[in-house]
């Protein structure tokens, strides 16, 4: 038995004092000791290595207290494992040198075997639970198939994804391939967490906003929907979709436990657009966490009067920024323990 549950609960949709909370990439970029491993380590060094990415992971429990750990790994360990070169570039971010825009680089991408290509992950997943303790839950990622599916066109991140949806609009049976192989690969890579040990999963649609309503439903949904049926009788699969309050409705109808919601919805349009049934998870500006501490603290309680402290579970409405000072991100999740 997990001794706090919070996290848990807030899923099923049980009564709770108060909501939990954890932060989206929680585990490393702002906290003094991950750059000290990161100066010592390169970024897939980091990923690979079960003993870095477990130290990694428990960090935010012990230095800022969160009611849950989610893996330190990264969406892009999925293009690895298909026979995609990806390199993480200082300055650049993700780099992929050969780009999936034709036939024959499709044709090279593989559905791997995940226990295979990826089993560091599964052996940092033991690690980490053994490390945890049953202290708190343990969070399982991915990126959505259609996120992934960007950086493997465009080659590297972008603020528009031009190449990306240019393939997919100019070479729309390729794209769906290129989708259907990631989407195949990510159900057999996050059935392998749920099988290591993980409590829930949740699936990053980071650049989903990047696409219209219509094209949405085509290029991007369609492939969580797959994901979330195959994994729901399972684990609580929680689906975020950046920029998506568009598809609001649709998400909730989906089977996904709770939806992520960015800071672009407040939180009585997210309600509204999700039926008010299902658990929401969101949705603070993580820049507001440069705010001062009394401040964020104030945000926090008027966010959790917002959205209601049952069916709720306290996140930033994105990733934690690397220059966070750590007694914000603290303030931020103090707030919640002391809500009342």
């Amino acid at each position: 038995m997990i001794k706090n549950d919070l996290f848990l609960k807030a899923l099923k949709g049980e009564t709770v004092e108060r909501p939990p909370v954890w932060m989206m990439r929680q585990a490393g970029r702002y906290l003094p000791d991950f750059m000290k491993l990161k100066e010592k380590y390169d970024f897939f060094t980091r990923c690979r290595t079960p003993e870095l990415a477990t130290e990694i992971t428990v960090m935010p429990i012990h230095q800022v207290g969160t009611d849950a750990a989610i893996l330190f790994s990264d969406i892009l360990v999925v293009p690895q494992a298909m026979n995609i070169e990806v390199e993480m570039k200082p300055g650049v971010g993700p780099w992929l040198p050969n780009p999936i825009r034709d036939r024959r680089t499709l044709d090279q991408v593989i559905v791997p075997d995940v226990y295979e290509e990826l089993g560091y992950v599964y052996e940092a997943i033991k690690m980490t639970k053994k490390e945890l303790n049953d202290e708190v839950p343990l969070i399982g990622f991915a990126g959505s198939p259609w996120t992934i599916f960007c950086y493997c066109v465009q080659g590297q991140g972008s603020k528009n994804f031009d190449k990306a949806k240019e393939f997919c609009f100019t070479e729309p049976q390729m794209a769906h391939e290129l989708l259907q192989k990631i989407t195949d690969t990510t159900i057999a890579y996050l059935k392998g967490k749920v099988e290591a040990g993980v409590d829930a999963v949740q699936v990053f649609d980071s650049w989903g906003g990047m696409l219209s309503p219509v094209d949405y439903q085509e290029f991007s949904w369609p492939y969580i929907q797959q994901i979330i049926d195959a994994l729901k009788e399972d684990i609580p699969v929680i689906a975020f979709g950046k920029g998506c309050w568009f598809a609001l409705d649709t998400m909730a109808k989906s089977g996904a436990t709770a939806l992520g919601v960015d800071w672009t919805c407040s939180a009585k349009n997210a309600r509204y657009l999700s039926g008010g049934k299902i658990t929401l998870q969101g949705n603070f500006d993580p820049s507001r966490l440069f705010s001062p501490p009394k401040d964020i603290k104030k945000m926090v309680h008027q966010m959790i009067d917002e959205f209601g402290k049952d069916r709720y579970i306290v996140n930033l409405g994105h990733g934690i920024l690397p220059n966070i000072p750590v007694e914000n991100a603290k303030a931020f999740v103090d707030a919640v323990k002391e809500y009342k």
